[in-house]
């Protein structure tokens, strides 16, 4: 197993995140960027700015890199052996786009305890602070901050939920390279800037692994299993495709959507499409 050296995990830890971490050569992540953008070509509908999330349930492609061991080795390294995937998003902004992620921990919205599980964020093109790379807070994941809906329309997070108060003096940006990955804690406060270069900046969030003994705590969650005992009978568990948009796996993710659409707006006033 290639997963963390102890001086990652402990980083980790203290910190809440860890990057950038080796995952493929950049010619392997064109390929995938490839395979990504023939996907949007050939079903628009599919994968359209409000239509990202899940995609690794109906492309095998993007299933096959959730399991790809050289994302799980390290993943298994902060939350044990037995490992499920609960989802997965498309974080695309356009050329000199003005989308962007405001400051937001996770775990406010993802209804599942204990934190014992992380997001692993693979760059797919270059991701730095000019094409709007992740930034984080170092150590905010040693607290629970309040959370506004803005539904901006800017704003790629689903209800535009957003930490006020932020110090962005102390924020790390996590510059990554085609292939590389950052980790980050379940209760870290990070967000984006916008893309202001004259090329794509594209990411998968796989978010995220859960361990053995994180429970959803709220509605249904539908989960891929990844590696070692299957799936707490709490979630609701799903297999990865085996063909482009297989009726069964469009069926499996509009119904894995819908369970996550109501778990992220619960009490919410307001609703966008996932």
């Amino acid at each position: 197993m290639a997963g963390l050296t102890d001086a990652q995990v402990a980083h980790y830890r203290q910190h809440g995140w860890v990057a950038p971490v080796d995952v493929m050569g950049e010619d392997e992540a064109g390929e995938l960027l490839r395979l990504l953008e023939k996907a949007e070509a050939c079903f628009p509908m599919e994968l359209n700015a409000e239509h990202r999330n899940n995609a690794h349930l109906v492309f095998p492609f993007l299933a096959e890199l959730a399991l790809d061991p050289r994302i799980v080795d390290p993943a298994e390294s902060l939350i044990g052996p037995d490992i499920s995937l609960s989802s997965s998003v498309l974080f695309i902004k356009e050329p000199d786009s003005s989308s962007f992620v405001s400051w937001h921990q996770d775990a406010f919205y993802l209804g599942l305890e204990p934190d014992n599980f992380v997001t692993a964020w693979i760059a797919l093109t270059a991701s730095d602070r000019q094409s709007g790379c992740v930034s984080v807070i170092p150590g905010s994941h040693e607290g629970r901050a309040e959370h506004n809906d803005t539904f901006g329309a800017d704003n790629i997070l689903t209800r535009g939920q957003t930490v006020a108060g932020i110090n962005e003096a102390s924020a790390i940006d996590l510059v990554l390279r085609p292939g590389q990955m950052s980790l980050h804690h379940p209760w870290l406060v990070h967000g984006s800037q916008p893309n202001r270069t004259q090329g794509r900046r594209v990411g998968v969030a796989l978010q995220g692994y859960l361990g053995a003994d994180v429970r959803p705590t709220r509605g249904e969650h539908h989960v891929l299993a990844v590696r070692g005992a299957q799936p707490h009978t709490s979630f609701i568990t799903v297999t990865p495709p085996r063909a482009e948009l297989a009726a069964g796996a469009v069926t499996a993710r509009a119904a894995a959507n819908d369970a996550l659409s109501a778990v992220l707006y619960d009490g919410a006033e307001r609703t966008r499409a996932l």
